[in-house]
């Protein structure tokens, strides 16, 4: 059981990184002018989702799942907290969904969006991350 925490948190971790770190790039991005830099960006970006943020998350989830069919469903299932920790989680599988879009327009050229509205989005996954380590370590309800 410990292990299978151990491991769901180091991908949690993993995920999250390039959560905090592709808006970011999203931001020079949208900032940059030449070629080069663009191109520069494409690839980082592509590899930071696809090589990172989406085996993280994709892992993390398989590791949640063994959890909550192995024990914290049968410990946890009336409990408020755990609705509304996978409540959060929906939203940031949302969000992640989210970034493959905004990768997807940088890549074929089609960002419309300013490097300010990414410092805003850049600031998202914080709030995910605040709401659910309090739920999962509080359990406030």
């Amino acid at each position: 059981m410990l292990w299978l925490k151990a491991l769901h948190l180091i991908f949690m971790v993993t995920w999250f990184a390039g959560l905090f770190y592709l808006p970011r790039l999203f931001v020079y991005h949208a900032m940059s002018s030449d070629d080069i830099s663009n191109e520069r960006f494409k690839v980082m970006e592509r590899k930071l989702f696809f090589g990172i943020m989406t085996p993280g998350m994709m892992v993390t989830f398989i590791f949640g799942i063994w959890m909550l069919i192995d024990y914290a469903w049968a410990l946890y299932g009336q409990s408020g907290w755990l609705h509304a920790k996978l409540a959060l989680l929906f939203l940031l599988v949302i969000y992640h969904i989210f970034c493959g879009i905004w990768l997807f327009d940088f890549k074929h050229d089609r960002n419309r969006r300013s490097h300010v509205y990414y410092r805003w989005m850049n600031e998202v996954p914080v709030l995910f991350l605040v709401g659910i380590v309090i739920l999962a370590v509080v359990k406030p309800f």
